[in-house]
């Protein structure tokens, strides 16, 4: 999914994912074998999310739908689709080209503060934005000014994986999973190394290449779940299983930088939603971009697949004069659909406006691009910080980033609360 207004048609696999109730997992196993005669069952996510993935031909499907009907324990049923990394443009991999870009761009959020185009009351301050040791998003969130580092916390990526060989990770507790038939978790696209460097990258780089800080929870544990191939793409089974796997580590934060364009009038799928609503009650966050497929002012897309859950929250792109990034999707659905809080993601409608640096598999190191992608991991990463300053956990801690978010001179219906803010 590319930044812009195109949108890609909705692919299925041929499967269906099946919703059971929670406490009766066995017996709606087997009331889904019985009424459809089927024992290709995946119930990898079965154990704490209560969701089966079934191969199902067309009179196998027919008697699914019955049973979801009537008075079997099988509460929902709907096809298996295809999810992809939300991708971003880059500017470049070049250290040089990117300070220019970034100075020029806190120049510009500095007059854009100047001018009036923030809220007044809110506590951002030109002065915020002087210090060059640290990337404009970390600045704009305040993440420079915390005194919190995720430690103690777990936070879960599902994305391409990560380059596992990435100097900037030295040292770092890291689990991983692929949930990708055939592929290692070590990242071949680098759109998952990029999200996890600005989640749960380092306070110190140790690269001098590294012009400045871009990660958030830098002593956080991370946990990196394979749900997308190194072609960036993957099916609804492998991302719940991983959400799933996330779960059964004690994960308090999930950050999925992923999904499929939706529609106006498009539902939300019921089966994420109520996966959602039972991580929030084990204690874990599910965070996700609201997808590229805008092209503002003219064409505002609606909150993608699986971010348009009530459930889960959705995050908007920011760029850095702190105006929606021309891309970002918005709260365009009414059933569902609707943008929760916004993140630094970059802009590439007038460059030199900067992106999102951060780390790319090597020999590249580092790269700066830019979507809701981008914004999501900064969500995720202040998010690990609230978790470790405060204890709080599933919608507690949900309800801390509403809080003290700030709120600027945006529609809600395209930044949600405002832009997400670290505690300090």
């Amino acid at each position: 999914m590319t930044n812009g207004s195109s949108i890609r048609p909705m692919q299925t696999t041929g499967r269906y994912l099946v919703l059971l109730p929670q406490g009766e997992e066995s017996s709606g196993i087997t009331a889904l074998r019985s009424s459809t005669g089927t024992e290709d069952i995946d119930d990898s996510a079965v154990s704490n999310l209560g969701v089966a993935v079934v191969d199902l031909d067309p009179n196998q499907v027919q008697s699914l739908n019955a049973a979801v009907a009537g008075s079997q324990p099988i509460l929902a049923a709907e096809p298996e689709q295809i999810m992809y990394a939300i991708d971003g443009t880059a500017i470049s991999g070049d250290t040089t080209d990117f300070l220019e870009g970034y100075k020029e761009g806190v120049t510009n959020l500095v007059n854009s503060l100047s001018n009036g185009r923030v809220t007044p009351g809110q506590q951002l301050t030109t002065s915020a934005f002087a210090d060059g040791t640290a990337t404009w998003g970390l600045q704009a969130t305040k993440v420079v000014d915390s005194s919190y580092s995720g430690a103690g916390i777990k936070v879960a990526v599902l994305d391409t994986g990560l380059d596992l060989n990435h100097p900037d990770f030295s040292g770092r507790t890291i689990t991983e999973r692929s949930f990708i038939s055939g592929e290692a978790v070590q990242d071949r696209n680098g759109h998952g190394t990029h999200c996890i460097g600005t989640s749960c990258g380092p306070l110190n780089p140790p690269d001098p290449s590294s012009p400045m800080r871009y990660g958030i929870a830098y002593n956080a544990e991370i946990f990196v779940g394979k749900v997308l191939s190194n072609q960036g793409s993957g099916a609804d089974g492998g991302i719940l299983a991983g959400i799933a796997w996330a779960i059964s580590h004690g994960c308090q934060i999930i950050s999925m930088s992923l999904g499929a364009p939706t529609r106006p009038g498009t539902p939300f799928s019921p089966i994420y939603e109520e996966v959602a609503k039972r991580a929030l009650n084990q204690g874990t966050l599910i965070i996700a971009a609201a997808g590229n497929e805008s092209n503002r002012p003219g064409i505002i897309r609606p909150v993608g697949r699986p971010a348009n859950c009530p459930s889960i929250m959705a995050v908007a792109a920011l760029h850095s004069e702190l105006g929606v990034s021309f891309y970002s999707n918005g709260s365009i659905n009414p059933d569902g659909g609707q943008i929760d809080i916004a993140g630094p993601g970059g802009n590439t409608s007038r460059p030199p406006l900067p992106q999102i640096f951060s780390t790319w598999p090597m020999p590249t190191r580092y790269r700066s691009i830019s979507g809701t992608s981008m914004a999501t991991p900064h969500v995720a990463g202040i998010a690990a910080l609230y978790a470790e300053a405060t204890g709080k956990r599933g919608l507690e801690l949900w309800a801390l980033l509403m809080r003290d978010a700030q709120r600027l001179g945006l529609s809600s219906a395209d930044a949600g609360i405002g832009l997400v803010q670290a505690p300090v």
